[in-house]
């Protein structure tokens, strides 16, 4: 008997090969079970920052899942908006609501295969967490984006520094600039379950 899909499965990701199973049978009950049940506000907080630091269009939303941060950037004011996933089923539920310019299933790890400084931001929310993509992606947004774009994601704070992202930032030099970290709540305070206090450090940072 196959378990329903939980937040508990997303954290417990090991492979892309996991990512495309629980999303496939996840994708048509995200918005409802995940990110209504639990108040999942991450993505308001990222889409928030890119606006108020002045990230222009087009934009690449990576992880874009059923369009979380899509609709928030939206909602401010961006209306060219790409977006990529690794799953095609989360895709197909963000494509319905009309909300991105282009679409395209993608493997951030593997690099994507789009023309280098196409974009003029970045953005990404509830990506770079437990299980999902590690900081070895950072290198493939800092290449898509365009001399002087933000790049904004959230990482989950619990494995900032144990996976690596501490390091990665650390060895990036000159080629980014004006770094900064927040950390704020991944769900807002009516959320409930083992993962309601958890936190993210949104992550702003530009190509230089």
């Amino acid at each position: 008997m196959t378990s329903k899909p939980d937040l508990d499965g997303a954290y417990g990701l090991k492979t892309p090969e996991d990512s495309l199973r629980l999303y496939r049978d996840w994708a048509e009950t995200y918005d409802e079970t995940f990110a209504k049940e639990h108040a999942y506000i991450m993505h308001q907080h990222v889409a928030r920052a890119y606006v108020n630091a002045g990230g222009f269009q087009p934009v690449l939303d990576v992880g874009a899942g059923t369009g979380l941060c899509g609709q928030a950037l939206r909602d401010r004011g961006l209306d060219h908006v790409d977006a990529t996933d690794i799953s095609p089923d989360m895709l197909a539920v963000a494509k319905a609501k009309g909300i991105y310019h282009t679409l395209f299933e993608g493997d951030i790890l593997a690099g994507l295969d789009i023309e280098a400084g196409i974009y003029s931001g970045i953005t990404s929310s509830g990506t770079f967490t437990h299980g999902h993509i590690g900081p070895e992606a950072i290198d493939e947004l800092i290449r898509l984006v365009r001399s002087g774009g933000w790049i904004v994601i959230s990482i989950n704070s619990e494995h900032f520094s144990s996976h690596g992202f501490e390091a990665k930032f650390a060895s990036l030099g000159d080629i980014i600039t004006d770094l900064e970290f927040r950390k704020l709540p991944i769900y807002a305070a009516e959320g409930s379950g083992d993962h309601a206090k958890d936190t993210g450090l949104v992550t702003l940072f530009r190509k230089a």
